[in-house]
């Protein structure tokens, strides 16, 4: 008897020439202009064309000579200008575009303007960045592991940009959507190229759990013996029981219960925890195996909330529940830089970082009633320890980070009548039709574009600020996890920062105000001298952020980029001078300098870490400076 036919493999809708093709020029715009802005590449002006200069436009003669000040930093008018640049590539093709120059050293390179010339003088459109990195390895000063799996993560950023492109709304659709919803609408990291490459998801992973699948999910639990387990909660929430008594119901709770003790376990020695079902399969059952056949850690049933993975990919939202806590789950996958899993010590040390900011928030007036922030704490966690791993501190760091669970403060319990939140990041998308979302955002706002902006700047700065420079403290407000409150005119009103324990550094020169941390916060937080302390904020919010959003701004909302950047330079100096009796610190956190270090996150991937395994997180590189849109004056 033959055996019956397999059925077809199925085609994702998205895997069409029209979708990859758009989705493939717009990646290899992308990957020219960072890599450009962190010097990996350095495209040359085409012969007799204008070039630009540190973010200005610069007639050629004055190349490498005095920028004027007008021009510095992308501040003047003329910082949108196009001009034609070339790169010769390992086989002496010429890659021929088109790009703007703009602050911070930043290039924005138009995608339907790229061309190939090859040596025998044909030219064609070009847009595929897969045969850019192979006729431009040598040049781009890539070893062969290396080229390898940075072929692979273009492979899944691209598929994942494609999808997107299928399934993308219109940018009046996008501002009706709920905050859980959006998310899986974004594009991801705008400063990494391969900011999708999710190394461990096959497609079929990538399908079911991907922010851009927008797939809600039932999580399964765990139940782990206080033998590996331990468990950390703010004072409120100091009993799990109380933590268990709000995330889950009776009948849930139960059957937990239940399922030890019919393999003869008392539930009073095991913790619970939801686990990622992919972890489970993945890493804790044949990782943990000795530890699951003694009984230490039981598999249980889903609890019945559904839930929604957010960018961060391992983070999780309560759509069933918007009052239920956010969960934040490990994940051994590699992307964006990093494994994606849970670091013991930060996990345990979760709950007393949020209570000690939390505490320097609500009893500062400015923070607490003006400003109104909302610091979304981790308020709970359970951290397992692997019995081998975590006695080896040598082994490769993703062997540290393997089963754990971080729960967040919701953002709903904290939104007041009409207030509608999201995140930094969405204001960078432009849908298909090249309508950037936060266009639509300041039309249905009624203001005009310059008075929205001051909001939003009147929104962020003022918290991050006060934090550097009363409390010597920083988080990294990057676009992920910095949360734009609006009301309900779509007007920027404040800031809730999610995601910042894992994220907030401290100055190594001490400051008073640092009496108040407990010594258990101060052996867990990073440190930082005070002049690179200011870097979380330019990196994370202004090169990270608003070095996309400037042009946009000028593109569609008609704000020129030297505007958009001496208002945000205004909103420094209001709050500086609100409070004069800090001038110290505004000089020992100077935000203001003529030039900054230029941090470089793609380069890190490519030229310093690459994919080798290492015992501690690798960092972002710094390599050389830029200057400061936000001082004024000639920059040397």
């Amino acid at each position: 008897m033959q055996n019956a036919p397999r059925a077809a493999a199925s085609v994702p809708p998205e895997l069409n020439p029209e979708d990859w093709a758009r989705a493939a020029r717009r990646l290899l715009a992308k990957l020219l202009g960072e890599f450009a802005h962190e010097e990996i590449l350095t495209p040359e002006p085409e012969e007799g064309a204008d070039t630009l200069v540190d973010g200005g436009t610069v007639p050629r003669a004055l190349d490498g000579g005095t920028v004027p000040p007008a021009l510095d930093g992308g501040t003047g008018a003329r910082a949108l200008d196009s001009s034609a640049y070339t790169l010769t590539l390992d086989d002496g093709a010429l890659l021929r575009f088109r790009a703007r120059r703009a602050a911070y050293g930043s290039w924005r390179v138009e995608p339907d303007a790229l061309t190939l010339r090859e040596a025998d003088g044909t030219e064609a459109p070009f847009g595929d960045p897969f045969a850019f990195l192979a006729r431009a390895r040598r040049l781009l000063g890539l070893d062969g592991d290396t080229l390898g799996h940075v072929v692979r993560e273009l492979h899944s950023t691209l598929a994942a940009d494609a999808r997107l492109d299928h399934t993308a709304l219109t940018a009046a659709e996008l501002a009706d959507l709920p905050y859980a919803e959006l998310e899986g609408h974004q594009t991801g990291h705008p400063w990494l190229v391969l900011n999708k490459g999710r190394l461990g998801f096959s497609a079929a992973d990538t399908a079911r759990w991907a922010p851009e699948a927008r797939v809600p999910a039932r999580l399964p639990w765990l139940a782990v013996s206080d033998e590996l387990a331990a468990y950390r909660g703010v004072e409120q929430l100091a009993d799990p029981a109380r933590l268990y008594t709000h995330e889950l119901d009776a009948a849930t709770r139960d059957a937990f219960a239940q399922a030890l003790r019919a393999r003869g376990l008392d539930p009073r020695r095991y913790l619970y925890l939801p686990v990622h079902p992919w972890q489970w399969d993945e890493i804790v059952l044949p990782l943990f195996a000795p530890s699951i056949a003694a009984g230490h850690i039981v598999p249980l049933p889903e609890d019945p909330d559904q839930r929604l993975p957010q960018q961060s990919i391992r983070t999780f939202l309560n759509t069933s529940r918007p009052e239920g806590h956010t969960v934040k789950l490990p994940l051994s996958i590699l992307n964006t830089l990093v494994w994606r899993g849970l670091p013991t010590e930060r996990t345990l040390a979760a709950p007393a970082v949020t209570a000690w900011v939390h505490a320097l928030r609500d009893a500062d007036p400015f923070l607490h009633d003006e400003c109104r922030v909302i610091l979304l704490g981790e308020v709970a966690s359970v951290t397992v320890r692997h019995p081998v791993y975590d006695a080896l501190p040598e082994v490769p760091y993703q062997y540290k980070e393997l089963l754990g669970a971080i729960w967040r403060e919701p953002l709903d319990r904290s939104l007041d009548p009409g207030e509608r939140a999201r995140t930094l990041a969405s204001l960078l998308h432009t849908d298909p039709r090249g309508r950037a979302f936060a266009a639509e955002l300041v039309e249905r706002s009624g203001l005009a574009p310059d008075a929205w902006l001051r909001r939003l700047f009147a929104a962020l700065l003022p918290p991050l600020l006060h934090f550097l420079y009363r409390y010597g403290t920083v988080f990294s407000p990057h676009g992920e996890n910095a949360i734009v409150v609006f009301d309900e005119a779509d007007v920027p009103v404040r800031l809730a920062v999610k995601d910042f324990v894992d994220d907030v550094n401290v100055s190594a020169q001490p400051v008073p105000e640092h009496a108040s941390m407990p010594d258990d916060v101060r052996e867990i937080l990073l440190t930082e001298p005070p002049a690179f302390l200011t870097q979380f904020i330019h990196s994370g919010l202004f090169v990270g952020v608003f070095r996309y959003l400037a042009p946009l701004c000028a593109e569609q909302l008609g704000v020129p980029e030297g505007e958009f950047w001496a208002l945000l330079r205004e909103e420094i100096l209001r709050h500086q001078a609100r409070f004069p009796e800090l001038k110290d610190r505004f000089e020992l956190f100077d935000l203001l300098t003529p030039r900054i270090e230029r941090l470089c996150l793609n380069r890190n991937r490519l030229h310093l870490d690459g994919y080798r395994d290492r015992p501690e997180r690798p960092h972002a590189a710094v390599h050389g400076t830029v200057p400061n849109p936000l001082h004024l004056g000639p920059q040397a």
